[in-house]
């Protein structure tokens, strides 16, 4: 699962996701192994964020989300697929929700962009 979160992180950056993070949480979380955090400063961007990765993950018979959250205004769209979850938040509900610090425990996954 670390390659297609890596992936998924990729296809953040690909649309010009913010600060993109992968943080191995299966240690201290047992519904998901990787949580990746990227942030756009728009909902239209977040939307396209999101985009993207399905999209991508989908051209590299990846998995598919499990579930979607938060499509609707695009604040914070959750991807569950399973073994990693895609966090895309705007720039508002990042810093308030501020997931990295509440997961600072846990070691972080090293990517490189494409």
């Amino acid at each position: 699962m670390a390659d297609w979160a890596r992936q998924a992180a990729r296809a953040a950056d690909d649309k010009l996701g913010r600060d993109t993070v992968i943080i191995e949480v299966g240690d201290v979380l047992a519904i998901t192994d990787f949580f990746v955090i990227s942030g756009g400063g728009t909902a239209r961007q977040v939307r396209a964020i999101a985009d993207e990765v399905e999209e991508q993950l989908t051209l590299l018979n990846g998995p598919k989300p499990v579930r979607v959250e938060g499509r609707d205004d695009c604040r914070w769209v959750l991807m569950d697929f399973g073994g990693f979850v895609v966090h895309l938040l705007d720039e508002e509900a990042r810093a308030f929700y501020d997931l990295e610090r509440l997961w600072s425990d846990c070691p972080r996954l090293e990517w490189q962009p494409a």
